[in-house]
């Protein structure tokens, strides 16, 4: 690293200010979502859920997302502050809930993180002919360990060196899905499908065509698919014209990633036909798998190195959002201040990007010693978390512009009504994954936890610790439960349609 890029010598170190561009933050986004992997893993129970209408259910999937990004674009833009969700809501709402939404952001990382790793080590292993490794668990969970390590390192050593490895994997991932989508599509038209293909209709985008059920529990898969985008959010201080750039990366990542699920949603039914993916409902987790083997021949090993390389994209920057969310807590005093600690010479938070990771790691090997069902039902407590800030957000965004949502038909829609519409959405599915995550028959463990599912426990466990370390810290330093909640001033609604304004007085 350069030595201008590091701190003023006698002063604190701060993020590096535009270390990266739109395009950067645009990809970042993109790959905290882990596209390919994302895809791969939902497209099976999807179309068993929905059948030729699956690409509709993506679609509706994709709404409350949006409303949700447009929250997170018009807060940025009167707070670049890399904490997001914590800071805004802080700053709508009050310390207390702002705390909730930081605690539900850094722990979404602690969960997925070994997951990410461990499908990017065996993708990665089964791609390169190395099955044998795969089972074995210790030598799988030992890589998995290391290649969290790297990627942490990659992190704190710079920005701009995690977006340069981000702009690379990425476009493996695009590759992959493209080819995997014409070719589908040429063999549809040209009639040389191994199954019963149909020519794709425009009818297949009728969100309501498989009836509500099937509408319910793909919503509830979309959370899973969607998340990921506000990584480039988090990034706002390190990002050229924070004040926009970051937001419109945020809405520009939910766009593309609408077009790239619903593209291989054709591609899937279209070149399968409805007789094979309702014979093969029970096995939807291998639909996508498979039929990517039957267009890509002999290159089906692609699949493998694009999940692999997607889940190791995913790995890194999912780290980002805990990471910072925890500098933004730890300078605001709403945790203890080492987690605020700032790499003079790199300018990233070291100190809490170490912290994310090794309580990721000790999370990972702590459930996979209960089973690896285990750790896949610690990702499905994941949708509690997520759906929990994401409406947090909404509503912080329309109880902080309260007094202004009427001036205009601008205010009213895309700042007041489309938040708190995807907030009421993701909210409502918040208490139907409760309600299914209470029957431990929903669950991969299959068994009962304290007579509920794992995954509600996980989720009920981790918002429990997160009070009980909310309200110890509230007595040991309260000043941060002294900042009170404020709204919009005027001058900040003028200058929502220019270019923003700097983060600043909390009130």
């Amino acid at each position: 690293m350069a030595t201008e890029d590091a701190a003023p010598e006698g002063r604190p170190a701060d993020l590096k200010h535009n270390a990266i561009g739109f395009v950067d933050a645009l990809v970042i986004g993109l790959n905290s979502t882990s596209p390919a992997y994302s895809i791969a893993a939902v497209i099976g129970p999807i179309v068993a859920l929905a059948g030729i209408y699956a690409p509709g259910v993506m679609v509706a999937s994709f709404v409350p997302m949006l409303l949700i990004a447009s929250a997170f674009y018009y807060l940025n833009k009167v707070d670049q502050d890399c904490g997001t969700t914590f800071s805004w809501v802080t700053r709508a709402m009050g310390p207390w809930a702002g705390w909730l939404g930081g605690w539900a952001i850094a722990m979404t990382g602690v969960l997925v993180v070994g997951s990410l790793a461990d499908v990017a080590v065996s993708f990665g292993l089964l791609a390169v002919g190395l099955d044998s490794w795969v089972e074995n668990s210790f030598v799988r969970q030992l890589l998995t360990v290391l290649l969290i390590l790297v990627m942490t390192a990659v992190c704190v050593i710079g920005t701009e060196l995690s977006a340069k490895v981000q702009n690379v994997l990425i476009l493996a991932q695009v590759v992959f899905l493209l080819v995997f989508v014409c070719v589908a599509l040429a063999e549809v038209y040209a009639g040389t499908s191994a199954y019963d293909s149909v020519e794709p209709a425009f009818d297949w985008l009728n969100p309501f065509g498989a009836g509500g059920a099937a509408l319910t529990g793909g919503l509830l898969l979309g959370v899973f698919i969607y998340w990921g985008w506000e990584s480039a959010v988090n990034l706002t201080e390190e990002v050229e014209d924070s004040a926009t750039a970051p937001g419109k990366a945020g809405l520009w990542s939910t766009v593309i990633l609408l077009v790239t699920y619903v593209s291989v949603g054709f591609a899937v039914v279209a070149y399968a036909g409805p007789a094979f993916l309702a014979e093969n409902a029970g096995e939807e987790e291998f639909v996508f798998a498979q039929l990517a083997g039957d267009v890509l021949g002999g290159w089906d090993w692609v699949l493998l190195l694009a999940v692999c390389t997607s889940a190791v994209a995913s790995t890194q920057t999912t780290i980002i959002p805990a990471s910072r969310t925890a500098l933004s807590m730890a300078r605001r005093r709403a945790l203890p201040a080492h987690y605020g600690h700032i790499s003079p010479r790199f300018r990233t938070p070291d100190v809490s990007t170490w912290w994310v990771a090794g309580i990721a790691i000790v999370w990972y090997l702590t459930v996979n010693q209960i089973s690896t069902n285990a750790l896949l039902d610690s990702l499905t407590a994941l949708s509690l978390l997520i759906a929990f800030y994401y409406a947090l957000t909404g509503v912080a965004c329309a109880v902080y512009y309260r007094r202004h949502l009427f001036e205009s038909l601008h205010n009213f829609l895309l700042i007041g009504l489309g938040p708190l519409v995807g907030a009421g959405l993701l909210t409502w599915l918040l208490v139907r994954s409760v309600a299914d995550m209470a029957d431990p028959a929903n669950s991969y463990t299959g068994s009962s936890w304290l007579g509920l599912g794992p995954p509600l426990v996980i989720g009920l466990g981790i918002a429990a610790v997160g009070v009980v370390v909310m309200l110890v810290w509230r007595l040991r330093a309260p000043a941060f439960w002294d900042e009170r909640p404020g709204v919009a001033d005027p001058d900040v609604v003028r200058g929502l349609r220019g270019g923003g304004h700097d983060r600043g007085g909390r009130g």
